[in-house]
């Protein structure tokens, strides 16, 4: 399994989970975990996702969910499971 952390920051809006689970999906990426937050009208999701089965490469994958952000006027972000635990570690 190949995990990859994915987080979305942003002003709320509607079809923001829905977009992005639409990618996911057409790209064979299944999620494993996810939370989100609404403050106020700041959006906050994180999910897990196993790219294992996806045709693409990670850094395909993280420009493409950039784009889909950027079109849906929030900022992604994808990062290997491994290099995101090793930042954050206490």
């Amino acid at each position: 399994m190949k995990k990859t952390v994915i987080t979305v920051v942003g002003k709320d809006t509607v079809g923001i989970i829905a977009k992005i689970c639409t990618y996911l999906a057409s790209n064979s990426i299944n999620i494993l975990d996810i939370s989100q937050t609404i403050v106020q009208d700041f959006f906050n999701m994180m999910m897990i996702v196993d790219t294992s089965k996806a045709q693409k490469d990670f850094d395909e994958i993280s420009r493409d969910l950039e784009q889909v952000g950027q079109e849906i006027g929030v900022v992604i972000k994808a990062q290997h499971e491994d290099i995101f635990n090793m930042m954050h570690r206490i």
